[in-house]
């Protein structure tokens, strides 16, 4: 639906949290009143009864993701099943009904669970201020044909984690974040692919007292998240008093606690 330049500038002044819901509600209140463009009217009608009516808008949980389904070129790896798979595992759990009995009937957007879901280590979607994040990735490792020196996967590397010794190429893996475009351009093959799979972050917020995730060590296969992502949401369920996000339980019962409540 095509949108006036006033809609639209008034759109993106929504916080980019709730942006994208509320592009939608405008467009359907759009297509309620016959309207084939969007205008400014249609943005400030919608947004009143968002913010009149926000405890409705909250079913209990968010998964977020980047822009890579599109076809974005840096994505690691398709995930477009995984959001779907974590959809279907969320909408089990009934946050709504938890969060209503912990917080009440005045709900707000940022009592959600979120989950971000990003395709590469660029991290589009924000991974890193949700309750849990995820990135692909991607890593590398030297593999058994000679590389020639070019050093082109030097140049590539914006994490500086490569460089060249003799005739092979070395990886810092404690810089490296796994975007895989050093084993892309690598002309000889010098450099394999090593692991493929996904970064956990967990514990983001934004508010009143921000908290980057925590990462948690290792590169976990699709079911190896959606485990790992269960037993967060048990440890969340658990440990939440209030309706807190679930950086505000790591930083008062420790992130000792999460991680041994996760296991080997």
């Amino acid at each position: 639906m095509e949108w006036t330049q006033e809609a639209m500038k008034a759109i993106n002044r929504v916080p980019f949290f709730v942006r994208k819901r509320v592009k939608k509600r405008v467009e359907e209140e759009a297509s309620r009143q016959g309207a084939s463009v969007v205008t400014l009217e249609h943005v400030r009608a919608c947004q009143r009864r968002f913010l009149e009516k926000m405890e409705e808008e909250v079913k209990g949980f968010r998964v977020e993701t980047c822009f890579g389904p599109s076809g974005c070129p840096n994505r690691v790896l398709e995930s477009q099943d995984l959001a779907q798979q974590l959809e279907e595992s969320m909408g089990s759990k009934n946050l709504r009904a938890f969060l209503l009995e912990k917080v009440g009937p005045n709900l707000k957007l940022h009592h959600e669970f979120r989950i971000s879901l990003s395709d590469c280590p660029n991290a589009c979607s924000r991974p890193q201020i949700a309750d849990i994040g995820i990135i692909g990735c991607k890593r590398p490792k030297a593999g058994s044909k000679p590389c020639d020196g070019c050093q082109m996967c030097v140049l590539q590397c914006e994490e500086n984690a490569l460089r060249v010794e003799g005739q092979a190429p070395v990886v810092d893996e404690g810089k490296c974040l796994g975007c895989g475009k050093c084993i892309d351009i690598c002309p000889t093959g010098a450099l394999e692919e090593a692991k493929r799979g996904y970064r956990l972050l967990v514990g983001g917020k934004l508010g009143r007292h921000p908290r980057l995730a925590t990462e948690l060590p290792g590169v976990h296969a699709r079911e190896q998240v959606l485990h790992v992502v269960d037993r967060i949401l048990e440890f969340y369920l658990k440990n939440s008093t209030k309706g807190e996000r679930l950086g505000e339980i790591v930083e008062r019962v420790g992130e000792r606690a999460l991680l041994e409540d996760l296991g080997p």
